[in-house]
């Protein structure tokens, strides 16, 4: 099995302060993924991509485990795609600052990678206050795992879009043909008819994603990624801020022109 594992974390290196904690959002991402709990030792090349300007905090200048790839825009893709640049790995994970992994996520993400040429998840929303909001079953970055000969043949991020370059991504994704695997928590419906009744985002992922996609349980009640819903995020800024919703809207549009459905 593979033993590297390139980790690519978008960040602005913003801070988070609530009564609890008190620091930047990227700590708690990199902690998850040093937290991680697989079977066998795994090496992690965690690349941080940040804006050309971003000043670094001393603290994180100097870890010397992490690498800064400084882009040339001020976009998650642009970000995303600097930091794909230094890949050395013969895996490729995504991991936004402001969510976290469980510990077990790569327990169950990697063995899924043995039938599948990428793995995402589903994620628990929660808000600054750690208290729950609801299960969100769209498959984001912070949830992919993937082989980096499917990185490799996808391509970088689509940096014209600034809300939706994942749809895009995994657009390209399913059009190659690729085998997913979308991981759920154990209850969850893995059938396309009965997801659509009680989660259709769940029938979403299986009737928008390509032709070659799969619900995988794994054993644990809840899912392998926490999201941290906050002011900051860009799904929050978007539905707050009319030029963002509209801007949001013409890419949606664009998406269905080209690939005649929202791609999931």
């Amino acid at each position: 099995m593979p033993n590297r594992i390139s980790v690519l974390i978008p960040s602005q290196l913003q801070s988070r302060s609530t009564v609890e904690y008190s620091g930047l959002l990227i700590d708690s991402a990199i902690e998850s993924i040093r937290l991680q709990t697989v079977a066998h030792p795994v090496e992690f090349q965690i690349i941080v991509g940040i804006d050309a300007e971003a000043t670094i905090p001393a603290k994180l200048a100097a870890d010397s485990t992490l690498v800064f790839a400084r882009s040339g825009g001020k976009s998650q893709a642009a970000a995303l795609n600097a930091a794909a640049k230094l890949i050395a790995g013969e895996l490729v994970a995504i991991l936004e600052d402001d969510d976290q992994w469980h510990p077990q996520f790569l327990r169950y993400a990697l063995p899924a990678l043995a039938g599948a040429d990428f793995a995402s998840s589903t994620q628990l929303e929660i808000g600054p206050d750690e208290a729950v909001i609801r299960i969100c079953d769209f498959p984001t970055p912070s949830g992919w795992l993937m082989k980096r000969a499917t990185w490799e043949a996808v391509g970088v991020f689509n940096e014209r879009f600034r809300w939706h370059p994942d749809n895009e991504w995994l657009a390209r994704l399913g059009q190659k043909g690729h085998r997913r695997v979308h991981l759920v928590e154990a209850t969850a419906p893995t059938d396309s008819e009965i997801a659509s009744k009680v989660r259709p985002w769940l029938a979403n992922c299986l009737q928008l994603g390509g032709p070659s996609v799969r619900l995988l349980r794994h054993d644990l009640p809840w899912p392998l990624v926490k999201r941290l819903v906050h002011a900051g995020s860009n799904m929050k800024r978007m539905s707050t801020n009319d030029a963002f919703f509209l801007e949001s809207r013409t890419e949606i549009e664009e998406l269905v022109q080209t690939y005649g459905r929202v791609p999931w």
